[in-house]
């Protein structure tokens, strides 16, 4: 059995670890809550472009775009996204193994043929790991999510399936529903499924009272196309925000469940102490008594 003086040490410790998990689930918090502020704010602008959309789309235009080009898949793009730091459980580990399984889908096209776009620290490692060459270093937009940084690593990946240098790109990222349910997903980005962006904008927008009556110049096949780059955009932006909002909430049940992990350490080495000491107690006492019946 441990010595009281060992035992005392090991409550100290413990409770000095709980004070950080402690400290560090408040500020993860404190970052939700700004995180999931930046979705509420981003959402009337989501849902009145999906609003347009969706009502464009349900006209009779044929729609044609070279972003909606299905063309056989001799190169790929993928587009990672994680934290830049540890501590938030699976978080990082989970997007890393759906990495894995991802690129083992594409192993017959060759490592030349598959282009890694890391967003995040962790996944940017895990890429380097499995022996790729990341294409840039996104490490910033992790930590804070800029609609410019991700309006420019759209444009650049709409720009690489435009010339033909890449025939897919897909994302994978943690999808927040709330704060204790966040979804690994694995999407394609490009080419873009028109049924299933219309699926997605009527789920978001609603049902919509707009008038599909109406005059378009020059047509409304015309101005579906110029909004699609606008659309692939802000879905860069919606998935870096996702991320960066379900990494605080990881964070932060990792941290509770941390504290909680804690205080019943404590509360088995306080009980073990008080044995302990009570133990040494006794067998002092028997010695005293010992002592005087001789």
């Amino acid at each position: 059995m441990a010595s009281l003086k060992e035992v005392k040490n090991r409550i100290s410790s413990v409770k000095s670890t709980r004070q950080i998990t402690s400290a560090m689930k408040m500020v993860a918090s404190a970052k939700l809550h700004k995180a999931q502020g930046r979705i509420e704010n981003m959402l009337p602008y989501q849902r009145k472009l999906n609003e347009i959309l969706t009502n464009f789309l349900s006209t009779d235009a044929t729609i044609e775009s070279p972003y909606t080009e299905e063309r056989p898949v001799e190169k790929v793009a993928i587009v990672a996204f994680s934290s830049n730091s540890s501590l938030c459980g699976a978080f990082n580990s989970n997007v890393a193994k759906m990495l894995e399984r991802t690129l083992e889908d594409y192993k017959s096209l060759g490592k030349e043929n598959i282009l890694l776009y890391p967003v995040g620290k962790k996944v940017e490692e895990a890429v380097k790991k499995l022996g790729y060459e990341p294409q840039g270093s996104y490490q910033e937009m992790a930590d804070k999510p800029s609609y410019v940084q991700a309006y420019e690593l759209a444009g650049l990946l709409m720009k690489e399936f435009l010339e033909g240098r890449i025939d897919k790109v897909e994302l994978i990222y943690h999808h927040f529903k709330s704060t204790g349910s966040q979804i690994l997903t694995r999407d394609k980005y490009l080419p873009i499924n028109l049924d299933k962006v219309a699926e997605e904008a009527t789920e978001t927008a609603g049902k919509s009272n707009f008038n599909n009556d109406y005059i378009v110049e020059p047509s409304a096949a015309r101005l579906i196309a110029d909004l699609l780059p606008k659309v692939l955009s802000q879905k860069i932006y919606t998935v870096l925000l996702d991320s960066n909002t379900s990494e605080h909430a990881a964070r932060m049940l990792a941290m509770q469940a941390a504290t909680d992990n804690a205080n019943e350490l404590i509360q088995d080495l306080t009980k073990q102490y008080n044995k302990s000491r009570q133990q040494a107690i006794t067998n002092e006492l028997l010695d005293i008594i010992g002592g005087s019946l001789k």
